[in-house]
């Protein structure tokens, strides 16, 4: 299977219930087919710096926004395939780059360590790998402190459709999130970020949604929505246990200065 590195499309979410969930996958079989994996847990380590500045701008809402993470499809070893990603956001269109990576590696390189380079064997497409390590670099350059913050994992079923591969249906459940034992190595297991019985699902497309689904969300008065896996690890761990440490003023206040001191320039 050919790994798609480079993505530049919509991204839109919905929480849907089991039984709107089982309504638009009946009716996705006759237009997608079910990905090649089947059921699968997804594992994402996400980096930000020390004040988490990287996630409090993007719950901001600003126009631009950026994320670094590492996933992969299966608990990892030192020699296990992860995927580096930059995933950025302006105006409403998602851009994502990803490189594959040894899992040791990986994780050595954008902690700041270089262990005999962190590519996988036998890797395809050597000059698009490169752009995205050049951009991987510029944004270990540019704030110098990243450093794993946040572990999610969730069950995945993903479709695809028939006539156009740019358009997918994702439907994630059992999101869990912790700020600790953070590496793709560990265990899953964390803070349950839906109620039993919700599913978050994101339709990701080049273009226009297909008319199908459209009719089944107005019918079924499903509407989009906000939701960061990394931004409910933040809200409901991270920045709680902030305000305990540093008071609601106090950590408030420092949270507005290290954002000033942080300005980001879009032409960059």
């Amino acid at each position: 299977m050919t790994v798609q590195k480079v993505f530049a499309r919509s991204e839109v979410k919905f929480l849907v219930s089991d039984k709107q969930r089982e309504l638009i996958e009946h009716e996705a079989l006759r237009w997608m087919r079910p990905d090649e994996f089947g059921r699968s847990t997804v594992r994402s380590l996400y980096y930000d710096t020390p004040d988490h500045l990287l996630i409090r701008r993007s719950l901001a809402a600003p126009v631009y926004k950026e994320k670094l993470r590492l996933r992969c499809y299966k608990q990892a070893d030192e020699n296990s395939t992860v995927y580096a990603e930059i995933k950025k956001k302006f105006d409403g269109v998602v851009y994502k780059r990803r490189c594959r990576m040894r899992g040791a590696a990986a994780e050595a390189y954008l902690s700041g360590g270089w262990q005999d380079g962190p590519y996988t064997s036998g890797q395809e497409d050597s000059a698009l790998d490169a752009q995205v390590m050049k951009e991987l670099d510029f944004m270990l350059s540019r704030y110098k402190t990243l450093a794993p913050a946040a572990f999610v994992s969730c069950e995945r079923e993903a479709f695809y459709a028939v006539d156009d591969h740019e358009f997918r249906i994702t439907f994630d459940d059992n999101i869990l999130g912790r700020d600790t034992d953070l590496s793709l190595s560990d265990g899953v297991g964390g803070l349950k970020l839906l109620p039993d019985g919700q599913s978050l699902m994101e339709i990701k497309a080049g273009g226009a949604f297909p008319l199908w689904i459209c009719g089944i969300l107005s019918e079924e008065k499903i509407h989009k929505t906000s939701f960061s896996k990394y931004g409910n690890i933040y809200r409901r761990i991270i920045e709680p246990r902030q305000k305990i440490i540093f008071g609601a003023k106090n950590a408030d206040r420092t949270l507005f200065r290290s954002t000033n001191q942080n300005n980001i320039s879009l032409k960059a």
